[in-house]
């Protein structure tokens, strides 16, 4: 089977409280569809955990007016450390998410209200960036896309702003293992937008990549489209946001995909030298949830999960589940159906 990826399908925060991190998202941004929560060992990732099998627990939410979710982990049996320094902005690896909105103005109002402590200026009535109570940047995006009509303002994860080192090299990873094929722009400078936060004062080069029409299955619907924006610190030499930490420390610790064709995207990484570092083979079960895994690193080493869906729960009371195995990979799910995630709403 060839590749297709659906789309985003989470992206991963490590936390020192992981049902905290998701009540507030939860009350403040509409991740209120809880998929699943898990304690599990990660006895594949010791590669990222210094060789030790780490317990974990993990809660994948996510926000029904389309786009990824949030999947927010927490060691059980360690303290998770946090970087040294504060993260720059360049830094190496996910230094913010972005998520869509509609509208720029009531949404900035709305988190205004809730006393955070960085909040910047909607730019060009396009976007704006805040940092959550962890200290997770965040970047709220213009965006129409809508899977379903909701009460919140704002919705999934839209995508996702990444530091590297060498542009040429980062877009090559991104555009041809990934699909971000089309540029949307490409700038130089210093940018308004940036300088209200750490390390946003420098020169930059910033790369924003988007797709063109896709083969879409399963929940690609609910996903929409993505982006990827690219940013090459210019005037300093940016360091590993994960430096001398574990996956799972505090912070963003990977972005991951919804795909299909695991085997033909494992070889064409490993003929590009970006070889999978982690792979489930077969199948994973998170008790609710099942499928395949695999890690790679983009050129700088920031993690990418891929996941094969096989199993997810519509009514877990029941055991009932949809199964993706069986469907045609390029037929997305009935939206009727994909709406009964509703079940898992936590109000």
């Amino acid at each position: 089977m060839a590749k297709i990826i659906n789309g985003i399908q989470q992206i991963g925060i490590g936390t020192a409280d992981a049902k905290k991190v998701f009540d507030w998202y939860r009350k403040y941004l509409g991740f209120d569809i809880l998929v699943f929560e898990d304690v599990a060992r990660a006895s594949l990732m010791t590669r990222y955990t210094e060789g030790s099998v780490q317990k974990r627990l993990a809660l994948l939410a996510l926000n029904m007016v389309g786009g990824g979710g949030l999947e927010i982990w927490q060691f059980k049996d360690r303290t998770p450390q946090a970087p040294e320094q504060v993260i720059q902005l360049g830094d190496l690896g996910i230094n913010a998410m972005k998520i869509r909105s509609r509208n720029m103005v009531e949404i900035r109002e709305h988190l205004n209200g809730l006393s955070l402590k960085d909040i910047t200026s909607i730019h060009k009535e396009s976007h704006f960036f805040f940092a959550d109570p962890w200290c997770n940047w965040v970047q709220v995006v213009r965006e129409a896309y809508s899977f379903t009509s909701t009460k919140w303002l704002s919705g999934g994860v839209l995508g996702a702003l990444i530091g590297v080192s060498d542009m040429e090299v980062s877009l090559n990873f991104y555009q041809k293992l990934l699909g971000y094929d089309i540029i949307e722009s490409d700038q130089k400078g210093v940018f308004d937008d940036f300088t209200d936060m750490p390390g946003g004062k420098g020169t930059f080069r910033r790369v924003l990549l988007k797709h063109g029409k896709r083969p879409v299955g399963g929940f690609g619907e609910l996903y929409g489209p993505s982006q990827i924006e690219l940013v090459q610190s210019l005037d300093r030499n940016p360091v590993p946001i994960f430096k001398d930490r574990m996956w799972g420390d505090l912070g963003y610790i990977h972005l991951c995909f919804d795909v299909r064709g695991m085997d033909a995207l494992r070889d064409e990484a490993k003929n590009l030298n970006r070889p999978f570092t982690v792979d489930s083979a077969d199948s994973f079960d998170m008790g609710d949830a099942a499928g395949r895994f695999a890690y790679f690193e983009d050129p700088d080493g920031t993690l990418i999960e891929l996941v094969e869906t096989h199993k997810v729960p519509i009514f877990k009371r029941l055991g009932i589940h949809i199964d993706l195995k069986k469907r045609h990979p390029e037929k997305p799910l009935p939206k009727w159906l994909v709406k009964m995630m509703w079940v898992h709403r936590v109000r």
